[in-house]
Parts: structure tokens; sequence; C-alpha cells
């Protein structure tokens, strides 16, 4: 990932969530937390088959947004929050011009909820 320009990784991450259910399943791991979500339980939430969702899940895995945990037969998927960090820096990194007040409400746009 270090050997990559932050524009060609970021195309890459874009890329992998350019698309309906990899952004939802993105999302859902988000919303996991650290603990993240099973293979079986994202497909079986997504309503997406097993296969279909290995194939997005590797997508997703390729592009460095989530990581993955074998255990036992079992494969356990979390977000890389690392990685999400950077790519919101990446797309904010420019933002306000100079004018840094343009973009100091956004962290209040976000409903981070624990009972949601």
């Amino acid at each position: 990932m270090n050997d990559v320009s932050p524009q060609v990784w970021a195309v890459d991450a874009l890329g992998a969530l350019a698309h309906e259910t990899r952004l939802s399943v993105f999302r859902m791991l988000v919303q996991a937390g650290p603990d993240g979500l099973i293979a079986g339980a994202i497909a079986e939430k997504a309503g997406v088959p097993p296969s279909t969702m290995s194939h997005h899940l590797a997508t997703l895995e390729r592009a460095g947004l989530v990581q993955s945990e074998r255990e036992s037969r079992l494969i356990h998927y979390r977000t890389d929050y690392v990685a999400m960090r950077r790519l919101l820096a990446f797309l904010m990194q420019d933002c306000c011009n100079g004018a840094p007040e343009m973009c100091s409400d956004l962290l209040a746009q976000l409903h981070c909820d624990a009972n949601a």
C-alpha cells in the first residue's frame, strides 16, 4: 500500500466502494466496529449468496479497506479503520482552500448513536 501514490490508492479504494453491495457491506462492517462480522453473517444480512459475497469481500480486502482473519472454518472480516481514515483524509486534505471554517461542522453531521 505504501509503494503506490496516495491518489492511485484512493482511486482503487473508491473503485471498490463504487458498487452498491460493497458499499453496503463496508458500511455494515464500519457499524459492526472492531469486532467485525463473519462472512456468512455478512452475506445473510446483505441478502447475497455466499459465493458472490466472497467476491465482494475480496475486492474490499484487495483495496485495503477491510481485513480478514481465518478462525477455524470461518473467515472474520473487519474494517481497516486506519485505511478508512487515510481515505477520508485524502478526500478532505484540500478542503476549504485555506478557509477551514467551511468544513468545521463536518463531524457534527455524523450521527454516531450506539443504540441505532
